[in-house]
């Protein structure tokens, strides 16, 4: 199997991950279970068989599962493996591991629970991420600023 970090440098392999994430989301609660090659090809303008070639490298390290019917095949997002790359990032980023606690008390919700609570912790990280990035870039142009002003 390819390493984790080889299969979501490639940008395509992203896009769809990100696709099959936000397909995801707005399956909840709606029955549908998974997005088709075709979909997938519509929504990126990519070729079938570009697509194809990526879902391969994507099934093969098991960050997306497949569902077959009958000559369709139906992809989602199966993000287990995304941990081995929070869990190398989150030191870097200054972020705490989460805790086995935190972990048990996850395991213990009721699906929809977790769903509501990941949405949140989702919203809150992309929230922290723009406001940090935000700060960081006044402090660059003011730190610009004051090397002209001299």
């Amino acid at each position: 199997m390819a390493d984790i970090f080889d299969v979501i440098a490639d940008a395509t392999r992203r896009d769809i991950l990100n696709l099959l994430h936000q397909r995801s989301q707005a399956e909840v609660g709606t029955g549908e279970q998974g997005t088709s090659v075709s979909e997938i090809v519509t929504a990126l303008g990519l070729s079938q068989p570009t697509v194809s070639k990526h879902l391969k490298v994507l099934r093969e390290a098991n960050l997306v599962t497949v569902r077959e019917e009958g000559q369709h095949r139906f992809y989602r997002l199966s993000p287990d493996p995304l941990e081995d790359v929070e869990d190398w990032l989150l030191p870097l980023l200054g972020g705490e591991a989460v805790t086995e606690d935190v972990l048990t008390l996850a395991a213990s919700l009721p699906a929809q629970a977790r769903q509501v609570a990941d949405a949140i912790g989702q919203a809150a990280a992309a929230g922290t991420h723009r406001v940090e990035s935000a700060v960081q870039a006044v402090v660059k142009k003011l730190g610009g600023n004051k090397g002209s002003d001299s």
